[in-house]
């Protein structure tokens, strides 16, 4: 995306503020209640938007591949950090689908990162990772429609990622990427994923395995998930105690331990948790905070796992409101994924988020069911977070909050209306102190929906 230079006229005529990068800090910071858009300065000016400026970094394109120089400072602001959060403010975005790949690409070759992780199921991420290490299972496409099937990432942005990891693996068979699933919103557990968990039991444990085909009868597989969660809600409790009485079974046999055995609990683990997940009752919205709670939690969790098993240094892509410290619902989302990996991570995570101004996506009519589909949203309103960072002088830019000027600050610590888009549209901006959920904020003018997988 072309960069537009920086506005020098007549600033001082503007009533605009901006805001831009957010860096939520270990210990809480108060949040003020937004009553205008300006912040007035030590020195009586109204003016952050010039503060933010000379602490915004242009960004030079939002297409993977090219010069870089454009990343550098934000590989600056990124430090040592092992786990980087990087959400996106709608579910279907263009700009936001490519760059994540150019971010990933960026810390693979600069930061020494070698797992992308997404927000989608634990199953579907090792199948997408078994064609980056082997190849084999068909080619980047058809692995994409076999496992991103009715998910917003079911576009050709991420067909370009999984072929862009396989031909580093490739190149790279020293030191290869991988793609991991850290989520159980939406699952899909076939045989082939059970028998991850059957086929170690009946290899190591040969007298366990007529219990734990017993336990997961009924079970497996689970091709459907809103099939599944047709079921009796009483059935799928049942259910969901035989997986979790499957977990138990596989980790009583730890005896030795070792990788196998690790990767065999965690992957029995994963069904125990989906199987938790899914007694949810699309019906009874008093409990879905419970769940969402749970469901962030076990995210953090299967990051947290991942890193520890293999200390890759990871790319955690989901929505804004899963990467960051806090939550814009906070009735809904109580905690976020960034909220406990901050817990358990402390100064080794570190969430960066996005606005946009104006421009189209994909989302749903409803949240369960139905087809994604293209809206389009016109420029952001005054009053809005995305109205003033769009002031800023560059067309598309990226901030650390924690070094930004004080005038900055104080700006992004102020709660205003910030447009942060899921499975459901029409959808009100909530109200968002950006620097209590981003560490660093990438600003968007314009983006467009992504694009429809080929055939």
């Amino acid at each position: 995306m072309a960069i537009r230079y920086p506005k020098r006229i007549s600033r001082r005529g503007l009533l605009v503020t901006a805001v831009t990068v957010a860096g939520a800090v270990l210990a809480p910071v108060a949040v003020q209640a937004a009553t205008a858009d300006t912040v007035h300065t030590a020195d009586g000016k109204q003016d952050p938007v010039r503060a933010l400026e000379r602490a915004a970094h242009p960004l030079r394109a939002t297409e993977p591949g090219g010069s870089t120089a454009d990343l550098r400072a934000l590989s600056a602001m990124i430090g040592n950090a092992k786990v980087v959060g990087l959400g996106e403010a709608t579910h279907g975005s263009h700009e936001f689908f490519t760059m994540k790949e150019r971010v990933f690409r960026h810390l693979v070759e600069e930061k020494g990162f070698t797992t992308f992780a997404l927000e989608l199921s634990w199953s579907a991420g090792l199948q997408i990772d078994d064609y980056l290490q082997t190849g084999e299972g068909g080619d980047a496409r058809s692995v994409a429609k076999q496992t991103f099937a009715d998910s917003p990432w079911d576009r050709e942005e991420f067909v370009s990622l999984i072929e862009w990891m396989r031909d580093y693996n490739r190149h790279h068979p020293d030191r290869p990427v991988h793609f991991m699933g850290d989520d159980i919103g939406a699952p899909s557990l076939n045989d082939a994923f059970f028998g991850r968990v059957t086929g170690y039991v009946q290899k190591n444990h040969p007298e366990a395995l007529p219990r734990l085909n017993e336990l997961y009868t009924g079970l497996r597989p689970i091709d459907n998930v809103f099939a599944y969660l047709g079921k009796p809600l009483a059935e799928r409790r049942q259910l969901a105690a035989k997986a979790q009485q499957a977990l138990e079974l596989v980790s009583s046999r730890k005896g030795s331990g070792g990788d196998a055995f690790d990767w065999a609990e965690q992957n029995a683990r994963s069904i125990a948790q989906t199987a938790k997940f899914l007694t949810i009752d699309p019906n009874d919205p008093k409990s879905l905070p419970d769940f969402e709670l749970f469901r962030d939690e076990v995210m953090a969790q299967n990051v947290a796992w991942w890193r520890q098993h293999t200390g890759d240094k990871i790319l955690v892509s989901a929505q804004n409101n899963h990467v960051g410290y806090v939550s814009d619902n906070p009735e809904l989302y109580s905690k976020t994924q960034g909220s406990f990996l901050r817990d358990t991570m402390g100064k080794d995570y570190l969430p960066i988020g996005f606005t946009f101004n104006q421009g189209s996506f994909l989302s749903k009519d409803a949240a369960l069911g139905g087809d994604w589909k293209k809206f389009t949203v016109g420029a952001a309103e005054p009053g809005r977070n995305e109205h003033t960072l769009d002031q800023v002088g560059y067309q598309d830019f990226y901030l650390d909050v924690r070094k930004a000027p004080a005038a900055a600050r104080a700006w992004l610590n102020v709660a205003r209306p910030t447009l942060n888009i899921g499975t459901q549209f029409p959808e009100k901006p909530r109200d968002t102190a950006i620097a209590q959920s981003f560490d660093v904020l990438i600003h968007l003018h314009e983006v467009r929906e992504a694009n429809k997988l080929k055939p």
